[in-house]
């Protein structure tokens, strides 16, 4: 009985003699680069479809010595903050030529550690840390293997590496001088944990402001999820002099904030305001609707992307320092401060 005969390959040779023109400008079409006739590229399109032609990725990687996966590195793909990050740096990406290589760290270094090696082992041209609990020393071991990077408020830029910083200053200012104006005159922040740097910025951003008019801050360090932010906003309450606006870390924490308060008989924002950041799609559907600093998450994304490209076409790889600012969202959950009582 004879064996089956496997199905012949077909090559960008094929393609290219199928529709009558260059390989070269198959691999434009299909690279998505340069310019083609659009009659040409439907041509060169539809002769891929015909002949089901794939082109062997693991054969281009070698040849070319690097391969079109630009790594994508977060901490954690349930986080609702990532998914809109996720989708515009992809979308840069495509348009570019390149494909995405998503990794989460989920807090483990021995998980960051494999996530690094695997770009490497890929050979990622480039990668984007969209996280701030990386050691940025990660950074030169990726340069030393010809890997370009940008990280989120990391320390400064370096040969093949960028640093891409949130102006957390503009937003926090924005909300304490709002909640100002509502006569709030006691705050209280639930912070992130103060040794990634993203959170610890957010916190000297909000406590100079409130120095500016001459107030103090009583501060509480969270954990970045709702539990704790319940739990924080319960501590709060036990304050002899508890505040009347209270300002977290992220949606998150806010949203568990308000509901401790809920439990315990108040209401948002009569009896106590609450002020979020990130601005995650569940802010504006919450109840009441979350007043919360934005974080340009798609503008993250999209400017993350253009820095590797940027540095990917330099011939010095040399890296840069970009700065994407924060602004407050007003919406329900903010409102005048209740009269002190007086004895």
């Amino acid at each position: 009985m004879k064996k089956p005969t496997k199905p012949t390959k077909s090559t960008m040779k094929d393609v290219a003699k199928r529709c009558g023109v260059a390989e070269s400008t198959v691999s434009r079409v299909l690279n998505g680069t340069k310019f083609v006739e659009p009659e040409t590229r439907a041509r060169v399109e539809q002769a891929v479809r015909e002949l089901n032609f794939h082109r062997d990725s693991h054969a281009r990687r070698l040849a070319r010595g690097r391969s079109d996966f630009l790594g994508l590195v977060i901490s954690n793909i349930e986080n609702p903050f990532y998914p809109g990050l996720i989708k515009s740096f992809e979308t840069a990406a495509l348009a570019k030529g390149y494909e995405v290589l998503l990794c989460s760290t989920n807090y483990d270094p021995a998980r960051t550690e494999h996530v690094f090696r695997r770009m490497i082992e890929n050979k990622s041209p480039g990668v984007a840390v969209m996280t701030s609990r990386v050691d940025s020393a990660m950074a030169q071991h990726l340069a030393e293997h010809g890997i370009v990077s940008v990280f989120l408020d990391s320390d400064g830029p370096g040969p093949r590496k960028s640093n891409l910083r949130l102006d957390y200053a503009k937003g926090a200012g924005e909300a304490v001088r709002y909640l100002h104006t509502l006569n709030h005159r006691r705050f209280a922040l639930i912070a992130g944990p103060q040794h990634r740097a993203s959170h610890s910025g957010y916190r000297t951003a909000v406590e100079s402001e409130l120095k500016k008019l001459g107030l103090k801050l009583h501060v509480i360090e969270g954990n970045n999820d709702a539990e704790s932010g319940a739990e924080a906003a319960s501590r709060l309450l036990t304050l002899a002099e508890p505040p009347t606006a209270v300002l977290c870390s992220n949606d998150l924490t806010a949203l568990g904030a308000m509901r401790a308060f809920f439990r315990c008989g108040l209401s948002v924002p009569r009896d106590i305001s609450v002020v979020g950041a990130d601005d995650i799609p569940l802010a504006a559907i919450s109840h009441p609707p979350l007043t919360t600093v934005r974080i340009p998450r798609e503008q993250l994304g999209i400017l993350a992307l253009d820095i590797l490209h940027s540095m990917l076409e330099s011939p010095r790889r040399s890296g840069v320092a970009s700065e994407l600012a924060t602004d407050l969202v007003i919406r329900e959950s903010t409102g005048p401060a209740r009269p002190l009582r007086t004895p």
